[in-house]
């Protein structure tokens, strides 16, 4: 699964360790997001796309998006 993370953090100037603290999780735990290694629960996901004012699906896409449809 593809995610938006990075690109929005830096958009917004903030570091890793800022994001999560924002976030309420570790710093691992963004770094593990952004690189694809972990996947965020549900509701870790819907904390991370409000704190953007994004949708869930905005932030996050399924690396084969023709499957699902």
């Amino acid at each position: 699964m593809r995610n938006r993370i990075r690109e929005q953090r830096r958009q917004r100037g903030l570091s890793q360790a800022e994001l999560a603290a924002a976030l309420g999780v570790s710093r691992q735990t963004v770094i593990s997001i952004e690189s694809g290694r972990y996947l965020p629960s549900l509701p870790l996901a819907f904390t991370i796309a409000r704190f953007f004012d994004l949708t869930v699906d905005k932030m996050f896409d399924p690396d084969d998006e023709e499957a699902g449809a």
